[in-house]
């Protein structure tokens, strides 16, 4: 049996009127439910985490390096890890979907399905509502549809109508009405699908009030390598999640954000609610000194950074660190995209671990050391079994870690002059380690970035803010005015606030 941290997105729904300046937003409450059952040692839970991260980030790399027309995307299956899925309803049926930002469109399992390789790929007992679809009421997509096209990654109608054999003269002359969309092949880092695309109603809400979509485009997979679970696509693309919502509410679908509830893979903390939030509330402002120190202020934003080769991620520039008092510089690859689509750091929901360019980990990992290093012993064998570092022995399981801890202070630099303070919860993870075969059980703490491979490996992203370091902000994508928000909250406490109006 698999094991997932998952953030499960209710469907109940509340519609919020906050101001006359401010429009409708939709608020989605994710629940955090955790699932240790794989993981015998919180070490092993690490070090699959850690694993899937670094594996996830790499593929996106190759794939970024390929020859063929292929859409390789940055998802991977999302487990295990820190996952975040959401279920609605479609026609007259529901289903659960990963939510990731990473890639750009929305799939589903079709009945008769077949998942090859994907035994342990996922908890049943985790997620509801995981029965591939009875496609009733959905209606194909014609191959000379502007949603067959971008499902097919821009190639003409003309052609894809031809695929679907829709007779010359129809194609000169037609729209081919009768001819579905061809299938469409859709690979991610270790897992791949073959869908149709259809289209139906919507709804993200079982209860009324209920916003609902017409004409909603998603594709439906008889057939998946390694994907037992479909995907919302909350990226850049035509066919995503926000692109969809904003074609009929653009109030709605051109802002979102979300704000997770720190875990910590603590069971006590998981079973607060995350709000999901589309569209602009009336707490969203300007922060104007630039940085996030504390809950409860207007966030800072980054722009966001065009990406000519894959316009989906949601790229930004990462000027530096500090570490404590130190300010290291990031490379220039990772401060901005160049021309090939190359560079810059993805915001991604999917990932659990934020990654960084070879050169600025190690940069800040010696420092890291420097600090910390001097006051506590490297425990290197905790590093090979959870694929972390640099981690510590930081006291004996039987006496209490004191809140002074000697760790340094951890903030990211983003391009606009906007600056984000990390908690320290968020990059230095402390748990009990030992006890095994006669072990004495020691406290330990890891710093929780990765070193994200060979820079040799030119191409792709540099560097990749995972979730687990987004965890007790909001983090706002605004697309209208494309930029990132992030701002420091006390998001259990800020459901609460929605969820009384």
């Amino acid at each position: 049996m698999a094991s997932s941290i998952l953030f499960i997105i209710f469907v109940a729904t509340i519609i919020l009127h906050v101001s006359i300046s401010y429009s409708s937003i939709l608020v989605l409450p994710l629940t955090h439910s955790l699932s240790k059952s794989q993981f015998n040692t919180t070490p092993h839970l690490l070090k699959s985490t850690s694993t899937h991260a670094a594996t996830r980030f790499r593929h996106r790399l190759h794939s970024q390096n390929q020859k063929q027309n292929h859409r390789l995307q940055v998802s991977l299956p999302l487990n295990p890890g820190s996952d975040y899925s959401l279920f609605f309803t479609l026609g007259s049926q529901t289903i659960s979907l990963y939510m990731d930002t990473g890639s750009d469109i929305v799939w589903l399992p079709c009945h008769p399905f077949d998942c090859m390789l994907c035994e342990g790929k996922f908890n049943p007992s985790t997620i509801p509502y995981t029965a591939p679809l009875n496609i009733t009421s959905a209606t194909p997509v014609t191959c000379k549809s502007r949603a067959c096209s971008v499902a097919h990654s821009s190639h003409p109608t003309s052609d894809l109508c031809a695929v679907a054999r829709c007779p010359l003269e129809e194609i000169e002359t037609a729209d081919c009405k009768k001819f579905s969309c061809p299938p469409f092949y859709y690979a991610y880092g270790d897992g791949s699908l073959i869908a149709h695309l259809y289209s139906d109603n919507l709804s993200l809400s079982l209860s009324s009030p209920s916003l609902v979509l017409n004409d909603f485009k998603f594709g439906c997979a008889h057939s998946t390598l390694g994907e037992p679970i479909g995907v919302a696509g909350f990226g850049r693309g035509a066919l995503s999640m926000p692109a969809q919502l904003a074609s009929s509410s653009p109030e709605i679908g051109n802002h979102f954000s979300y704000c997770l509830v720190s875990h910590s893979f603590d069971t006590d903390r998981v079973r607060m609610p995350s709000p999901l939030i589309l569209g602009r509330y009336n707490s969203v402002g300007e922060n104007k000194d630039r940085r996030t120190d504390s809950p409860g202020t207007d966030p800072v934003y980054t722009p966001m950074l065009k990406n000519p080769k894959h316009p989906y991620f949601y790229c930004v520039g990462l000027e530096g660190l500090s570490v404590g008092k130190k300010k290291i510089a990031a490379p220039e690859n990772l401060r901005r995209v160049d021309g090939r689509g190359n560079g810059g750091m993805v915001v991604d929901s999917g990932t659990t671990f934020t990654m960084l360019p070879p050169g600025l980990y190690e940069s800040v990992v010696a420092e890291f050391d420097n600090r910390v290093g001097s006051v506590y012993k490297r425990a290197i064998d905790v590093e090979g079994r959870t694929g972390l570092g640099p981690c510590y022995y930081i006291a004996g399981g039987d006496v209490k870690v004191s809140s002074n801890v000697v760790v340094p202070q951890l903030l990211l630099h983003f391009g606009g002059n906007s600056s984000v303070v990390m908690p320290r919860r968020n990059y230095f993870y402390e748990f009990l380690d030992g006890g095994d075969d006669g072990k004495v059980k020691r406290k330990v703490g890891c710093m929780m970035l990765m070193n994200g491979g060979d820079e040799s490996e030119s191409g792709g992203p540099a560097g990749l803010l995972g979730n687990y370091q987004q965890q007790g902000f909001e983090v706002v994508y605004d697309l209208e005015q494309e930029r990132i928000g992030f701002a420091r909250r006390k998001c259990a406490s800020l459901w609460d606030t929605l969820n009384q109006h």
